[in-house]
């Protein structure tokens, strides 16, 4: 009988830890990062799983230390998950950014070994091997990085999807300032992509460096067209207007929307709106 009642408490403990977590993972997905982790705080028994969402939750509430430390737990629990190993390695490069010069580049060497171990974990996934190749190609030799590791991913991303090798050519070529062939491969992932949100936002954006605003123009509203009233959209142009000193009113316009949206946190955080908001608006 004792053992018969502690199965069914164990069960039930079981049960119910499931809608906690099920529960938490929608509203990060409705980016309430804050109720989410306090869900997960009150779990007593904290899985691999758990650790890994309070991480990302951290992570987006801008706490990249905390982040880290959760994401260190996970990995640790499940050693053999590239996607922990890809977010703790997010983790220690936002921290590389945000510290000081004597901490930062043994941050950045954290990050390039997770994303490295990410990728090793599982040598498809894009997501892994587009962050290691952009630490490759913006990190010095001295932390690892280096053009020659990075054209090594991009012939990897290339192989697993045809638009991401394009895009990581498009970034070498731009690196090296030969925009011409930089702009033929970008437009040539546009045109591979199934649903080229991301590759139109960043031809918008290459074109406005180039200051071919008109053009620019032109890849944002192919974007609406695919994706009326996506969030992304709107945030880039807003962002590149206000960047360029343009349209400031139709900027505004554009963030007032935004932060009315229903968002994802696969977009920009709503701080970072409030910011140019209030920009946009001399305060």
């Amino acid at each position: 009988m004792k053992y018969f009642a502690l199965t069914m408490m164990l069960a039930c403990a079981g049960w119910a830890a499931s809608p906690g977590i099920d529960e938490a993972r929608r509203l990060y997905d409705s980016t309430d990062f804050q109720k989410s982790l306090h869900i997960l705080g009150a779990i007593p028994d904290k899985s691999a799983e758990v650790h890994a969402l309070m991480g990302r939750n951290y992570y987006m509430l801008g706490d990249f230390k905390r982040a880290s430390e959760a994401l260190e737990q996970a990995l640790a629990a499940q050693p053999a998950n590239a996607d922990f190993a890809l977010w703790l390695g997010r983790a220690y490069g936002r921290r590389a950014e945000t510290s000081g010069p004597f901490t930062a580049p043994q941050y950045a060497s954290r990050a390039r070994q997770y994303f490295e171990k990410s990728a090793r974990l599982n040598p498809r996934n894009l997501d892994a091997l587009s962050d290691l190749f952009e630490y490759y190609l913006e990190a010095p030799g001295i932390l690892g990085g280096g053009v020659d590791k990075a054209q090594t991913v991009a012939g990897e991303m290339a192989r697993v999807d045809a638009s991401e090798g394009y895009w990581a050519m498009f970034k070498l070529s731009e690196q090296r300032k030969d925009y011409s062939r930089a702009e033929e491969q970008l437009r040539r992932a546009v045109e591979a992509a199934p649903r080229p949100i991301g590759k139109l936002i960043e031809l918008a954006r290459f074109l406005t460096r180039q200051g071919r605003y008109q053009e620019a123009e032109q890849s944002f509203e192919r974007a609406e067209k695919i994706a009326p009233g996506s969030p992304r959209v709107m945030y880039a142009r807003a962002d590149l207007y206000i960047r360029t000193g343009r349209n400031l009113d139709a900027a505004r316009s554009l963030l007032e929307r935004y932060l009315s949206a229903t968002l994802t946190p696969e977009d920009p955080p709503r701080a970072d709106a409030i910011r140019l908001l209030r920009k946009v608006r001399g305060g």
